[in-house]
């Protein structure tokens, strides 16, 4: 294969129009003209160099591994650049903090911390991704504030001198029944975005569910991992939207089956993207990927709703009956994620999935949708079968250890949080594992091990 041509800055910089323009990334030069009509932003970097603008927020194996070698023209010329090249376009100067600095790590003690810095840190399409709910947000609200119409019955007395908070989901072993809940574009947050999750709950010992939409392709999250020598699956389970295209669909799951992940999240309450006004009202400055994912977000009449673009591949069509087209494809386990009473309980148990997931996409999608607990409760007393037939796993509004507790007394295996641990990759790896330490000091605390529905 010949060597790559070795371009000058003077070079690229004159193809720097929306009918001939040239990028640079990592040191290679793309020929971008076709796709600047559909990504304006890329405008901004035509015949410069794009590499951080870029880098926040894709995979870098994403453009060798979605466009073709003609569209590689060659490699920059390191030796000519100058300081006016290399300048970033105006927009992309960073800002002052000053006050908005985020705060030492280990002042940080709760949830709520780490939601409060995020609030002030992240950059404003960011907070407006993960804060954002649908409509009025009744049920995001209502996620959290339900766990305070739960009251415990205390027992005294009792031998709680010995704590544990492990436990087993779907067959592995986990130091406490909490896993990270699969979530968009973690990028955003952070450079390393889902793969710094994943080192960090490795070392936690629980589980990450890695979004359809994630910021990397799913080899890239599974091989951040550090080597297991125990043959055991790795600490992943796989979210999995369902694309118009089932043959895209059935090639994912073949890669998501090659890296070792045996636990399949079939998300089925965002067949049609809620209305998150939040979302739309911050537009997008630059281009957002998700490489397993098919929607390409830009900005529109609408406004910039990241969630509503990027889920425009879903199939909406999707029902029960084809969960035997799921099963032919996928021979490890089920979860249906989006359960939200017995009576859809039910029917997981009769069309035979293996676990569920009570939840509803975090208020996002159907404002005045029942909260999670209240769900729960509805399966506890007018389904209680689904219990003995399904692994149950709650996933929303949870932020405190006696939120855990709460779910575990009603039945479930443990359970699932999104917000918070984007909220505190916002410190990196060290910030997902000083998030998992804030929950299970708080779990040993109160007694994770004498948990029951005792009269």
């Amino acid at each position: 294969m010949a060597e790559p041509k070795l371009l000058s800055t003077e070079e690229i910089a004159r193809h720097n129009t929306a009918k001939d323009l040239w990028i640079v990334v990592d040191g290679q030069v793309w020929d971008m003209t076709e796709f600047a009509p559909a990504h304006p932003v890329i405008l901004q970097h035509a015949g410069h160099d794009a590499s951080h603008s870029y880098n926040q927020v894709h995979a870098p194996s994403l453009l060798p591994e979605t466009l073709t070698t003609s569209k590689l023209v060659g490699t920059l010329d390191t030796s000519t650049i100058s300081p006016s090249w290399a300048k970033p376009p105006p927009q992309q100067n960073p800002k002052v903090q000053l006050q908005n600095e985020k705060p030492a790590l280990s002042t940080l003690i709760s949830t709520h911390d780490f939601e409060a810095v995020a609030e002030k840190t992240l950059a404003p399409k960011t907070w407006a991704f993960y804060s954002s709910a649908a409509t009025d947000l009744v049920t995001h609200k209502a996620n959290q504030t339900f766990f305070d119409r739960i009251w415990f019955r205390p027992r005294v007395l009792r031998d709680v001198s010995v704590r544990d908070t492990r436990s087993n989901i779907f067959g592995q072993d986990v130091e406490m029944p909490v896993f990270v809940s699969p979530a968009a574009l973690a990028k955003l947050v952070h450079p390393d975005g889902e793969k710094a999750i994943a080192r960090a709950v490795q070392k936690k010992g629980i589980i990450q569910c890695i979004s359809t939409n994630a910021s990397f392709p799913v080899t890239e999250i599974a091989s951040a991992l550090s080597p297991s020598n125990n043959n055991k699956p790795p600490p992943l389970f796989f979210q999995l939207y369902v694309s118009k295209t089932r043959p895209d669909t059935e090639r994912l799951l073949r890669t998501v089956w090659a890296m070792g992940i045996r636990v399949l999240v079939l998300t089925v309450d965002s067949p049609i993207a809620g209305k998150r006004e939040a979302d739309e009202r911050v537009r997008m400055e630059a281009a957002q990927g998700a490489p397993m994912g098919q929607g390409t977000p830009v900005n529109d009449a609408k406004g910039g709703g990241l969630g509503r673009i990027t889920g425009s591949f879903i199939d909406a069509g999707l029902c029960w009956g084809d969960l035997a087209w799921l099963r032919r494809c996928w021979r490890g386990k089920v979860v249906v994620k989006g359960i939200m009473g017995a009576a859809d309980a039910r029917l997981a148990v009769e069309y035979g999935v293996d676990g569920i997931i009570v939840s509803n996409h975090g208020g996002r999608n159907l404002d005045t949708s029942p909260p999670p607990l209240l769900a729960l409760l509805d399966i506890r007393q007018n389904y209680p079968l689904a219990f003995a037939r399904l692994t149950v796993l709650v996933d929303g509004g949870v932020r405190r250890g006696t939120d855990i507790l709460k779910c575990l007394c009603l039945g479930a295996t443990a359970v699932g949080l999104g917000r918070p641990f984007l909220y505190a990759l916002n410190y990196g790896e060290e910030g997902v594992a000083a998030m998992v330490d804030c929950e299970e000091g708080v779990g040993e605390y109160e007694g994770f091990g004498r948990v029951g529905a005792e009269g």
